[in-house]
This record gives C-alpha cells, structure tokens and sequence, in this order.
C-alpha cells in the first residue's frame, strides 16, 4: 500500500435511492415507509423553474415533519446547479430551517473542485451561525464531460464529501450521444458505452474514500434491463443505484446486496486465513484456490456489507 492514503467518508447503506420531486407531497410519506435505504428529496430537474419555490417549503416541511432517522433512512436534498439562481435559496432556507434533519446536500452537474467549495462554504457558515449539531455531509453528481474530466480534483474538494452519483442522462447529453435512452443499452453500441466513465467515476471514489452510486434507469417498465444494468454496475464495485420509481427499489436492494454465496465464500476465506496465520502460513488453499491477503482484503469489503445489512435488518 501506498503511504499515502484517504480516509473513507462516513459509511452509510446506500443500496437503493429513491428519488422523489418536491413536488409530489403525496410520496413523502410512501418514501419514508418504503425499502428503500436513502431518499433524495428533489429540488432540480424533476420540478419544474414555476415550482422551485415551492417545492422547497415542501422539503423542509417534510424534513422537520416526518421521522425519517426513526424509519432507518438517509434523507437527502438535491439541489438546483450552480448555474441557476435557485440554488444559494436552497441551501441557505434548506439548511437554516431544517438542517438538524438533513444527512445530505446532492450538488447537481458538479464541473469543477469550485462548485464543491462553493457549497461548502455556504454550509459552513449557515452551521456555525445556526449552531447546528451535526455535520451536513456533500455528495455530488457527475454528469457533464467537464465533471467527468475533472472528477479526480472533485472527489478530493471536500472533508464534507461522502458520495459521488453517475447521472448518465446529462452526461449522454453533454457527451453528445445519438440516445434518448436513460441507462438503457445502444444496440449501436457494441457493449456498455457507459462503462468508460463509470469505471472513471468508481476509481476517483475508491481512491479517495467515497461511495459509488449508479443513477437512473429510465425505462421502470423494464426491471429485467434495470436489474442488468445494476448488476453490471455491482460488478465493477458500486454500491448502490437510483430508484426514479418505487418498483425499482426492491431490484436495487436485491441486486447490491452481495449473494448468499458469495458472503458465505467470503467468510470461508477470512475464517482459512486466520488459520493459516496461527500456523505462521500468509496463505492458504480454499476449494482448490490460493487465497493470500488480497483475498482476505475482497473478502472483508463482502462481509461488511453484508453486515451492514443485517444490522438494518433487509
């Protein structure tokens, strides 16, 4: 290893995220009841620029209201981009009126380490003048050519930073790409056109200790697309995916959470290799296979998910 290395952020289960518009009152409390293990109330793209007002006192109503650390969720806000005249009001309402309540602040279309710092400061100050007690932590969407060129540098903007977000639909638009699909396959594409820039995205949050989210799929018609996608993402090391309709949690929830199998082969491997240490062995065979401390390091990221979710009980 490195003698240089990132703290990881604070970890939170982050299987599935339902998003829910500030708009649509009547979800917030079907999101504070449902499966899914974050919710991220919208102040952007899902509410339209006459709306934005209003949907903002309806955040911070449902965030004073509702008993979302009593019902086991992370509760986040997205905000509007830095780009809008929205935003600073929905930092500074959001967080002077409701910020013991808020877990999170998602920075939309994030392009440079600027933006991150932006927010930050603005959250600084509102905390030490409102005195709040605890700290409201930063997640970011990457979901613009400039995000994605700069996603190193963002990644390491903040001590507040807990998550990055892939957001595919603007970054397929900004990328200029002949789809109107979102996160589905380009049958004109041969594979996933996606994977270079999530697997970017993924690197710049290992490397620096933040989670991994994989953002929306589109079609909520089509789970056995949903779940492909989800598992392609689990695959490279995501931990968690959207949810832009409440049937998608239950496949987000399914397909990152590690199987059955592979916690039960994990646990095998740590138990093998800790008798192998007491027998002055570094390594040790398992079912035909060498196993050393870099198994036992894949094995313990298994195992503590899997612990994780057993301690929330799904």
């Amino acid at each position: 290893m490195s003698f240089t290395q990132y703290e990881p952020a604070r970890q939170r289960l982050q299987r599935s995220e339902l998003a829910v518009p500030g708009t649509n009152t009547g979800m917030f409390e079907k999101a504070l009841k449902c499966d899914a293990d974050y919710v991220f109330l919208d102040c952007e793209d899902a509410v339209a620029p006459d709306d934005k007002a209003q949907a903002r006192k309806n955040i911070i109503e449902a965030l004073n209201d509702l008993d979302w650390k009593g019902h086991n969720k992370t509760v986040s806000v997205r905000i509007n981009g830095l780009d809008t005249h929205y935003m600073y009001r929905d930092v500074v309402d959001i967080c002077e009126q409701a910020g013991n309540k808020l877990d999170t602040i998602m920075i939309p279309k994030v392009g440079t380490a600027a933006d991150v710092y932006t927010v930050d400061c603005m959250v600084t100050q509102i905390e030490q003048a409102k005195k709040l007690d605890h700290k409201i932590g930063l997640e970011a969407l990457i979901e613009t050519t400039l995000g994605m060129a700069n996603v190193e540098s963002i990644a390491q903007s903040s001590k507040r930073f807990e998550a990055l977000h892939f957001g595919v639909a603007d970054y397929a638009a900004s990328c200029r790409a002949r789809t109107v699909v979102i996160g589905g396959l380009n049958p004109d594409y041969p594979g996933d056109q996606w994977h270079a820039g999530l697997h970017r995205m993924l690197v710049a949050c290992r490397a620096f200790g933040l989670r991994a989210i994989d953002g929306p799929f589109g079609d909520f018609n089509d789970p056995d697309g949903y779940k492909d996608a989800a598992r392609r993402a689990a695959a490279m090391g995501y931990e968690g995916k959207w949810a832009i309709h409440p049937s998608q949690i239950e496949l987000a929830n399914e397909i990152m959470s590690p199987p059955d199998k592979v916690v039960e082969d994990a646990r095998a491997t740590l138990e093998a290799l800790e008798e192998a240490a007491k027998a002055g062995k570094g390594a040790a065979s398992l079912n035909g296979r060498l196993i050393d401390a870099a198994s036992a390091r894949m094995a313990e990221n298994v195992v503590k998910q899997a612990d994780a979710i057993a301690a929330k009980g799904q």
